[in-house]
């Protein structure tokens, strides 16, 4: 299928496309949310900017799962605390942690949880991290959604909270069920111990900023497709998800190129590209402004005479 036609489906058959290709499971760590709330809805001299970032960022997360449901993918993995973020400070943590709770007791989380039938696990080192913390009360509010999300069968979503290391937890996992059963557990088990349920290898990341895949333990294989938005997280647009999707599907599969059915011409082409692209890296990128944002650097030149055919 050609790329026009995939993006003029409707959203129904997009999603029963993927599905047709397996079970898909989604990394989606939604970055940059900061620097897209304050460039999109600056608070007013009169109004709360926590208050408000939290409400706007909750209900584009909310879209953001709703649009990746919607288009066929089965488990989503968020990650979205990491211990580094401590170092922002305390009023930045406090936020983080309103976050947080936000996920377990907002309504408008529990009744898109409802309504989708979407079943909620939080995996990490999170109960060690906040256990000695003014927000100790965290772990136990995750509890609480996953046992009331527990009977959802249509989706899966995976909160990542302290999950940048889970070498500490794993180790912990094994040895408690060596001693439950006198026997050394295997990795669908460890995933099982880990994660509350089974998750299958990852099929797709999408990062933003700079090209980094983290957080998704014992799952990585490296054989998921790694992509990565020039803007924030929030800024995602169905046709760009749509654009993802159809690479996955279309483009990157079909296993090693065969070099036998090239003819010269074709050679002569790859030759072309990669003259034309010497001494160039994907990734690299610069930063700029008094508060050092990085930004990427376009790297890959077509071929003029090249029809760009694709996204």
């Amino acid at each position: 299928m050609d790329w026009e036609t995939f993006k003029a489906l409707p959203v129904a058959q997009v999603a029963r496309l993927v599905r047709q290709a397996g079970p898909k499971v989604c990394v989606f760590p939604i970055n940059g949310t900061r620097r897209w709330f304050l460039l999109e809805y600056p608070p007013g001299p009169d109004e709360d900017p926590i208050e408000a970032y939290l409400d706007m960022a909750g209900r584009c997360h909310l879209k953001l799962y709703q649009l990746l449901f919607d288009h066929g993918l089965d488990t989503l993995l968020t990650p979205v605390f990491g211990p580094d973020l401590v170092e922002r400070g305390p009023d930045y943590m406090a936020a983080a942690a309103r976050g947080l709770a936000m996920l377990a007791t907002d309504p408008r989380f529990l009744e898109f949880y409802t309504a989708s039938q979407v079943r909620v696990r939080f995996y990490g080192d999170y109960r060690r991290f906040f256990g000695a913390t003014p927000h100790a009360h965290l772990p136990e509010l995750f509890d609480q959604l996953t046992t009331a999300t527990q009977t959802n069968d249509g989706h899966r979503l995976f909160v990542g909270v302290c999950a940048q290391d889970a070498t500490e937890t794993i180790a912990q996992l094994a040895i408690e069920y060596y001693r439950q059963t006198g026997q050394v557990p295997d990795k669908r088990i460890l995933i099982e111990r880990y994660y509350g349920e089974y998750v299958a290898p990852v099929d797709l990341f999408i990062g933003f900023d700079k090209f980094c895949a983290f957080d998704m333990p014992l799952v990585a294989t490296g054989n998921e497709d790694l992509y990565f938005t020039v803007c924030p997280s929030l800024y995602l647009t169905e046709e760009q998800l749509r654009g993802i999707l159809y690479d996955h599907l279309y483009s990157r599969g079909g296993g090693d190129p065969d070099y036998a059915a090239m003819g010269p011409e074709e050679w002569e082409q790859m030759r072309r590209f990669y003259r034309l692209n010497l001494g160039k890296t994907l990734g690299v990128g610069v930063r700029r402004g008094s508060a050092g944002v990085w930004y990427p650097l376009p790297q890959v030149e077509w071929p003029a005479e090249w029809p760009i055919t694709g996204l």
